[in-house]
């Protein structure tokens, strides 16, 4: 393993396939402008699951892996079961695992997301109608 980071984007997952959609998006603009190793992992329900998704990067040769969890809030998968994930894989794995806090609480997301509301006001911003 080197020095590498691999990067894992993390969602709660669903039923539905439809659900992953927006997580891909993320995806491909993290590809585009991030060069490092990158992967779409979920919690439960759809695949890759974060276990496979790290063995996937470890495979590649990374040596420290960023998890960064796509949620708005921190609930108990974030709080209690992911840093129970992460610390397994980080023995399973032998790699540096790094959580760092849920999209929500950066406030660039938060800003993105009131801005998005304002915009969705009937004659007021860019997406409303």
């Amino acid at each position: 393993m080197d020095d590498r980071t691999g990067l894992i984007l993390f969602a709660h997952g669903s039923r539905d396939e439809a659900w992953r959609e927006p997580f891909e998006a993320v995806l491909a603009r993290v590809r585009k402008d991030h060069p490092g190793p990158v992967r779409l992992a979920f919690l439960e329900r759809m695949v890759p699951s974060l276990g496979e998704a790290a063995a996937e990067l470890c495979a590649e040769g990374v040596g420290r892996i960023v998890v960064v969890p796509l949620f708005l809030g921190v609930g108990g998968h974030v709080r209690d079961d992911l840093p129970r994930l992460a610390s397994a894989l980080s023995r399973e794995l032998d790699v540096g695992v790094t959580v760092v806090a849920p999209a929500g609480g950066d406030p660039g997301v938060t800003a993105a997301l009131a801005r998005y509301a304002i915009d969705s006001i009937p004659g007021r911003g860019s997406s409303g109608g």
